[in-house]
C-alpha cells in the first residue's frame, strides 16, 4: 500500500467521486473540508484524518482508515473509510426525502385551469 496519497486520488479511489478530475474540482471549489477549512487537491491524507464532503444539502463526514492501491470495488470501500456523519445531518437528509413533491406523469402536459385551481385549493387552504 502507498505511504502517501493525495486527497483527490483517495476520494476517487474510495468511490466518493466518479472521476479523479471531479474530485479535484470538488477540492478546488471548497467542497472538501478538513478542520473546517477547504483543502487543496494535493493535500496528503493520513489514517485517522476526518474530512467533510459536501453532498447537498449536507456535509458528510468520513474518517480515513487506509489507502487502496487503486480504485476499489464498492464492497471493499468500508476497509478504507468510515462514514461518521452526525445523526443530526442525516436527519436533515431524511426530512428532505420525506417532503412531498408535486409531480406529474411525463407527457401529461401542463395542468388545466381547473386542475391548477384544485391544486391551489389543496395546498394553500
Amino acid at each position: 500500500m502507498p505511504e502517501i496519497i493525495r486527497i483527490d486520488k483517495w476520494l476517487w479511489s474510495v468511490r466518493l467521486y466518479k472521476t479523479r478530475s471531479m474530485a479535484t474540482d470538488a477540492c478546488d471549489k471548497g467542497h472538501i473540508l478538513a478542520d473546517g477549512l477547504p483543502v487543496k487537491p494535493s493535500r496528503h491524507v493520513k489514517p485517522g484524518d476526518v474530512y467533510k464532503v459536501r453532498r447537498p444539502p449536507i456535509y458528510r463526514s468520513y474518517q480515513v482508515l487506509g489507502f487502496p492501491k487503486s480504485r476499489v470495488g464498492a464492497p471493499e470501500v468500508p476497509l478504507y473509510l468510515a462514514d461518521i456523519t452526525p445523526p443530526e445531518e442525516l436527519l436533515i437528509l431524511q426530512m428532505q426525502k420525506d417532503m412531498i413533491w408535486i409531480t406529474r406523469e411525463r407527457g401529461t402536459g401542463r395542468p388545466t385551469k381547473k386542475e391548477r385551481r384544485d391544486l391551489d385549493d389543496f395546498f394553500l387552504k
